[in-house]
């Protein structure tokens, strides 16, 4: 596959639905939309889900890293631009740059996926779906994540959220952009309104169900807030919020 033939161009507008308290694309949003660019980039190069599921596989997101810029605001129009810039054995890496008309850069994101196996639910080799393999377009956001190692004790737990039916996705799973949203609740409407989000990382560990009871907790260290979900004792996600 050519080089162009991997990068997926829309318009979009910023719609009342994808904003937040500013008036400006919310962060969680951004996410949302950042979804829906790279799974149409993976329709058209005719791997994503619909297509995968008849092979037997589908693909599950492991990591996501959003940098933001400057949010667009309400019915602001901008040029999306999503295309995969990496492989790496049962992995590969999703570029999602959104722009101003002009050019400006307002946001670029990098996302990690793997491929899975329906059947056993277990990771497999990119090589078993006609995926590409070579000729990538140049990351604008380097494909690299924080490890994130404290311990349980280092956090202080803030609140409890029982999954409901209305944050599963289309695989009966907690979907991915609820997981943001979650974590955002550890923050007062002000705070965020008086602080900008300079990069959000989202480590997707395991998978979360209906009636699950997760664990909110956080840990502030300078400008950067930790926050782990937990379902019992498991660790279900680990998000990094660097503040400006």
């Amino acid at each position: 596959m050519e080089t162009e033939d991997m990068i997926y161009t829309q318009k979009r507008s910023i719609s009342s639905a994808y904003v937040d308290w500013s008036v400006k694309l919310g962060v969680a949003q951004a996410q949302l939309m950042i979804q829906d660019c790279m799974t149409e980039c993976f329709g058209k190069i005719k791997c994503d889900d619909l297509s995968l599921m008849k092979l037997g596989y589908f693909w599950v997101l492991t990591k996501s890293k959003i940098k933001v810029f400057k949010r667009p605001g309400w019915n602001d129009t901008v040029d999306t631009l999503s295309f995969p810039v990496k492989n790496s054995g049962i992995r590969t890496y999703v570029n999602t740059v959104f722009k101003a008309l002009d050019g400006e850069l307002l946001l670029a994101a990098n996302q990690e996926l793997c491929l899975l196996d329906i059947e056993k639910h277990r990771p497999a080799p990119l090589s078993k779906v006609p995926y590409p393999a070579e000729n990538f377009p140049d990351a604008v956001l380097a494909v690299d994540f924080e490890k994130i190692m404290f311990p349980d004790s280092d956090y202080t737990e803030v609140y409890e959220q029982v999954i409901r039916s209305s944050n599963l996705d289309m695989l009966h799973h907690l979907n991915n952009t609820e997981y943001v949203k979650f974590a955002l609740n550890v923050f007062p409407e002000k705070f965020l309104l008086e602080h900008e989000i300079d990069e959000i990382e989202v480590h997707y560990k395991a998978e979360s169900k209906e009636n699950q009871i997760l664990r909110i907790m956080k840990k502030d260290v300078g400008n950067t807030v930790y926050i782990r979900i937990k379902e019992s004792e498991r660790c279900v996600s680990d998000l990094r919020i660097q503040f400006r």
